[in-house]
């Protein structure tokens, strides 16, 4: 039989066939966009060779693909169809992708393993190697593959991705398609050098160039990436030098941006002309045999496209559908005290020893948390030496890496519970909190979950400044998708980080690092059976004349307000709040119910902090059990001085909350 490169008639002419199909839906949908049928585009014309090439090398629904908007042929190489790429551009409800969630090409299928993609360019790379660790944790010889375009490659994700591959000998192959644009952007003023120049300090790191509109180049390329990372080597990087034939997107004129020359030579390394060419010169198959394809392949994208129009759109009823999961957030277990006082910090500690023994896919990581340090804090103290190092590790100090990886581990099945050092810092991992963590199981249509937890020690009062001392929940409650949690003292802490791990959700778990060692913060432990559910408040202490709602730090200081004032018992009623997501409106209600005046104690900024919108929500269906105004009272709109009587002035103060307790019982 003859053979091409080691390739088949056969194999050769199905590579025709993807190829072909790919540009020929391209074709296609650009033609149903001038019809207004659809709105958006991005097409892969150009790229089709090295897509193709990397498909064929990539075990469907075994190994894992983090592809981005413009693998088109890639995911028909893997097995994804034309009547699916429509269904998503027509945002229909049996759209494979997201169900009509997401625009089109941005590509899901759980039975293949393409991971959910975002419009977030890069975010996928770091979430790629979270699941290339877990691959190697389960020594399955499974691959994950990730791709983008060279653009992408000035984003950090990018770097902290082959920095944490490299270190892990992650089984992670990255595919860098090189058609010099990113958007209007030529590459010259994008990357200091090429590419492959930049990634050459990498330890385990095997490079390739390789010229993307070749084929059996690249092909060749591919399979040696794969296989050694099979073999447990370590990551690769292919960059693929191909040429960008469409626009940037259907929104876009590459013609205000690039010359009529510049244009024409790309036409001359069209990947799809190159390979028919080279196939015929080497009488593999004939012009024939190319003619029968190509009019195959018209007929059948010309139906699935009159098909896919006729599909039905997603039911307007399901558009609130999987912002979080279907089940319940816990039920509370009966409490049986197993030791004396525990303060918060230990009582954490000990939540992750039971949880981590009840479940061997549960991994913990962050900065500086593994033995001998245990955590700055000490809360992971023990842990790594307990449980080894495969699955309580230090993290490089990178808080976009932290929380990337997580994503992919978590997405892959395992349970990440990963610390964020200082709340101060979560920042730079925001794009993949709110692009990918809160709507990972909403974009994918419930294909796709993401169940991790985000620890992290917040707040002030411990002489932190600026950065040490921020309180974050204003912004996370803004954030539909993830729970929190932000407990006041030793057994609510445990019960709430016992019942998060058990979650199928996301969670931000906020520890008061004011807390952590405070003697009135310390209580009598649960045992390893106690689960406390989100959404259940607490009443601190009873009363009939005004409600105090707070959490974290405030409580005690409510407490230390009401004493400060003398008022005698049954007065001044403390709701511990707990969660913040979701909230016991419930318990809200019927304190109101009795009390008729509320004030709202948050140690956040006082303007569009978490209180705010209690207060508003109270205003807004409670308004008929009111007898007073709605008060909040909360920390200045200031950054944290370190001074401690500047610091002071900034931060709520006990003196604070009694004026607005004896100013709400006086109206």
């Amino acid at each position: 039989m003859a053979r091409l490169n080691g390739f088949t008639k056969q194999q050769l002419l199905d590579v025709y066939r993807i190829m072909y199909s790919a540009r020929a839906l391209d074709n296609k949908i650009l033609i149903m966009l001038k019809q207004n049928k659809g709105f958006f585009h991005m097409g892969c014309s150009g790229h089709e060779a090295a897509q193709v090439a990397a498909g064929l090398t990539i075990n469907e629904g075994r190994d894992w693909s983090y592809p981005y908007y413009r693998d088109g042929a890639y995911t028909l190489a893997l097995g994804m169809t034309a009547r699916d790429h429509f269904l998503a551009f027509l945002g229909r409800a049996a759209d494979p992708n997201s169900g009509g969630r997401q625009m089109p090409m941005h590509y899901s299928n759980r039975s293949l393993r393409i991971v959910s993609q975002s419009s977030a360019t890069g975010t996928q790379y770091l979430q790629s190697v979270g699941c290339a660790m877990t691959r190697k944790l389960e020594k399955n010889k499974e691959v994950v593959y990730v791709s983008s375009g060279e653009g992408t490659t000035s984003q950090g994700d990018f770097h902290e991705a082959l920095n944490l591959a490299c270190i892990e000998k992650a089984p992670v192959v990255f595919h860098i398609q090189d058609n010099e644009y990113a958007i209007s952007t030529h590459k010259s003023e994008q990357t200091a050098g090429s590419v492959y120049s930049l990634t050459s300090g990498y330890e385990n790191l095997s490079r390739y160039e390789v010229d993307g509109t070749d084929f059996f180049e690249t092909s060749l390329a591919f399979k040696q990436a794969v296989e050694r990372a099979r073999r447990g080597k370590g990551p690769s990087i292919i960059i693929s030098n191909v040429v960008r034939l469409l626009p940037h997107s259907s929104s876009d004129d590459q013609r205000k941006y690039r010359t009529p020359e510049d244009l024409e030579n790309d036409l001359l390394r069209d990947p799809i002309i190159l390979f028919k060419n080279n196939c015929v010169n080497e009488k593999i198959f004939t012009e024939k045999d190319i003619v029968k394809i190509e009019n195959q392949v018209n007929k059948q994208i010309n139906e699935d496209a009159i098909w896919a129009e006729d599909q039905d759109h997603p039911d307007v009823n399901t558009a609130l559908n999987y912002v979080y999961s279907k089940e319940n957030t816990g039920t509370e277990t009966k409490l049986v005290n197993k030791s004396e006082n525990v303060v918060m910090v230990d009582a954490i500690n000990h939540a992750l020893h039971e949880e981590m023994a009840n479940n061997e896919k549960m991994v913990i990581y962050g900065e500086d948390i593994a033995d001998p340090k245990g955590g700055v804090f000490t809360a992971t103290k023990g842990l790594s030496t307990a449980f080894g190092k495969e699955r309580v590790f230090n993290s490089p100090l990178a808080e976009s890496s932290i929380v990337g990886t997580a994503v992919g581990m978590a997405v892959a099945g395992y349970k990440p519970v990963i610390e964020i050092q200082f709340a101060d810092y979560i920042w730079t991992a925001m794009m993949q909190i709110r692009n990918e963590v809160s709507v990972m199981r909403y974009r994918s249509n419930n294909d796709w979950v993401c169940p991790l937890i985000i620890r992290v020690p917040v707040g002030g009062y411990i002489h932190g400044a600026l950065c040490h001392s921020q309180s974050i929940d204003g912004y996370f409650m803004h954030m539909p998708g993830i729970y929190i949690a932000y407990p006041s003292n030793a057994k609510d802490a445990k019960g709430l980080l016992k019942m998060a791990c058990r979650m199928n959700d996301p969670v931000i778990f906020m520890e008061h690092k004011g807390l952590y060692r405070q003697p009135y913060a310390a209580t009598e432990e649960p045992n390893e059976d106690y689960l406390l559910p989100f959404g259940k408040a607490n009443y601190v202490a009873k009363g009939e004349d005004l409600t105090i709602i707070c959490w974290g730090a405030m409580v005690q200081k409510s407490i230390e307000a009401i004493q400060k004032l003398e008022l005698g018992e049954n007065s001044v009623e403390i709701i511990d709040l707990r969660t913040l997501n979701p909230i016991d409106y419930e318990t809200i209600e019927y304190s109101l119910s009795k009390t008729g005046k509320v004030l709202v104690v948050y140690e956040d900024n006082l303007t569009n902090g978490p209180g705010s919108e209690i207060c508003s929500v109270i205003t807004d269906k409670y308004f008929d059990l009111l007898d007073g105004p709605v008060r909040r009272i909360a920390s200045k709109d200031s950054p944290i001085p370190y001074n401690w009587f500047l610091e002071e002035k900034v931060l709520i103060q006990v003196e604070d909350i009694a004026r607005a307790i004896n100013d709400l019982l006086e109206y």
